[in-house]
């Protein structure tokens, strides 16, 4: 966490006065929405969605926030919270973070409707102060966030999936939510500038080095701990096993594509299937991948002037491809 308070410095003070508006922005006169959305928030992670939005707003405006920051980055936190809750029901998901999720504490029909309110909070915040251009970003990220999901649901079921393919689906599922928050920021300060494309892209370069990162997990190795082999067991397609596939005779082929469909819970075999992928490169391919998407976005953030918020945003790009969870 030292790295993320590192990261979080030069925007200290639009994170404290962020949370208060948050909040605000999140408040009812349903008592038991209240009670789920205190809930909420005094669960919450990293704030790495936040803390996106302001650091790319001052590093584009030489150090200026406003109005707009505050609703952008409120907007975005309403809109994603919504669709964990809710991916939370889908993946009838007990835990998030640690803690109780909400579906298991307040059940299915409760979690859905805390999400459409969160949803509807979300799109009013932005409606109401003619924040059009922002909405507009954000509704964008949902809709490629759903087909991103839903891609890969299809996908799953024939495990087919190209290398193409893969990088589409982490694009909508992971990486436009980052780039939107970048997106975001810029727009709040320089609508209608060239940075909101910039910023959008340099978010998305950083959300597809985070998926790929997450894909490498699955492997482990020395500094992170043994392999967990889940992506295998839930029959997900990442890189590595792409890679390996593409690299392997038809025999080894249809060997793995046997054990993923159909011995994915015999742990021997998920094992022999991610020994396979190391001996066939997939994860030193993978790295390889994941440093060049790592590369471009710090190329974009050297067409900025040096400031603290630079450098925390190049922090963050790293931290994203050496965190260890």
């Amino acid at each position: 966490m030292k790295v993320i308070s590192q990261i979080k410095l030069p925007v200290e003070k639009e994170m404290e006065l962020f949370e208060r508006k948050f909040l605000e922005a999140m408040s009812s006169k349903v008592a038991l929405l209240n009670r789920i959305t205190h809930y909420i928030v005094n669960r919450k992670g990293k704030q790495m969605r936040p803390m996106f939005v302001f650091l790319v707003a001052k590093m584009v405006s030489e150090g200026n926030v406003n109005e707009r920051t505050y609703r952008g980055a409120s907007v975005i936190e309403l809109i994603h919270t919504a669709t964990l809750v809710h991916d939370d029901v889908v993946d009838d998901s007990n835990r998030r973070r640690g803690f109780f999720s909400i579906n298991a504490l307040w059940k299915n029909k409760i979690a859905v409707l805390v999400g459409d309110y969160l949803l509807s909070k979300g799109l009013l915040l932005s409606i109401d102060n003619n924040d059009f251009d922002l909405l507009k970003i954000i509704s964008v990220a949902v809709r490629e966030m759903s087909e991103g999901e839903l891609l890969q649901i299809e996908k799953a079921r024939r495990l087919d999936i190209t290398e193409e393919v893969y990088y589409d689906i982490i694009r909508q599922k992971t990486a436009t939510l980052i780039a939107a928050c970048c997106s975001l920021g810029a727009a709040s300060v320089k609508p209608d500038s060239d940075a909101v494309e910039k910023m959008r892209k340099f978010g998305e370069l950083i959300g597809m080095a985070f998926q790929i990162k997450d894909d490498l997990f699955d492997y482990g190795d020395e500094k992170i701990g043994k392999p967990t082999g889940i992506d295998i067991k839930e029959q997900k397609m990442t890189l590595p096993l792409i890679y390996a596939l593409n690299n392997s005779t038809k025999k080894e082929k249809d060997w793995v594509i046997n054990s993923v469909k159909n011995h994915n819970k015999n742990k021997k075999r998920v094992n022999e299937v991610i020994q396979f992928v190391k001996d066939k490169g997939g994860l030193d391919y993978s790295v390889k991948r994941m440093e060049e998407f790592q590369q471009e976005a710090l190329v974009i953030l050297e067409e900025y002037p040096a400031s603290a918020y630079r450098d925390s945003l190049e922090l963050m790009v790293n931290y994203v491809i050496e965190r260890k969870k």
